[in-house]
């Protein structure tokens, strides 16, 4: 394992599985602009990284994944700065999306506002039973915004405007049935089970892996006929690499040894 670390972010490789953590942001792992900066840094890092098969992002320990920006930065926003913040938070969501490898969200302890938006941004999001989501900035006086708006989408219009209107937090079961996560699973075996994700998803085709991200991706803004079109030219392009053929010729031989 190789691991470094800056001010905010501890970053470490092991067999294909880069893991990013949030560090040094105080008890619930709140970040500003200097920590988004850091994670948006971290994650195009890893992505030009060609060894790279799985990113993991995680908070600090287990109380919070990320509880929220910070409040002691942003009361001191006016129209511009806020809008350069928020861009900047914006940035790091749509890193976490351009990521060409699967990016799993390690989600314990709170999740709420802008890390609910870092976490939605995710491609898997992995919780643990004790976890608490939700989107409280109407309580602070601003809207929740840019990848909140990824929210109808995955959860449904209705349990989307009971978030974002009431700013009450929800419990993991709740987000599990909704569709916010993935999975709920107990606290010890959160890490175990990313493992076993991470494993699966570093056994698989890399080059197909990226190829399926970057179309389920495109999906959200395109139309179902649109999508069947490209998605064609796009099986078609996969064979291109080799990987269909060595898997699948592998499939057929373990299936003849069974026989």
């Amino acid at each position: 394992m190789t691991m470094t670390e800056t001010s905010y972010v501890r970053l470490s490789h092991q067999g294909g599985v880069s893991t990013i953590e949030l560090i040094n942001s105080k008890t619930l792992n709140i970040i500003g602009s200097p920590a988004i900066s850091a994670l948006t840094e971290a994650l195009q890092t890893a992505g030009e990284d060609p060894d790279v098969r799985v990113v993991v992002l995680r908070g600090s320990g287990d109380s919070a994944f990320i509880g929220g920006a910070d409040i002691n930065e942003m009361v001191k926003l006016d129209q511009d700065s806020g809008q350069v913040f928020i861009r900047r938070l914006a940035g790091l969501c749509e890193a976490i999306r351009e990521c060409p490898v699967p990016v799993i969200a390690r989600l314990a302890g709170y999740c709420l506002g802008g890390g609910l938006e870092v976490a939605m941004s995710c491609d898997l999001r992995i919780a643990e039973t004790g976890a608490r989501f939700g989107m409280p900035e109407v309580a602070v006086g601003i809207p929740s915004v840019i990848h909140a708006a990824l929210m109808p989408a995955l959860i449904g219009a209705g349990h989307s405007a009971w978030m974002l209107l009431t700013g009450e937090t929800i419990d993991a079961a709740t987000a599990l049935a909704w569709g916010l996560v993935h999975e709920a699973v107990a606290p010890d075996a959160l890490d175990a089970r990313i493992a076993q994700l991470t494993t699966r998803l570093g056994g698989f085709g890399p080059a197909a892996v990226r190829q399926q991200k970057r179309l389920l991706n495109k999906w959200f803004d395109m139309s179902l006929h649109a999508a069947v079109e490209d998605s064609v030219a796009e099986f078609g392009t996969a064979f291109l690499t080799g990987e269909p053929q060595r898997h699948m010729q592998a499939f057929l031989d373990r299936k003849s040894r069974k026989a």
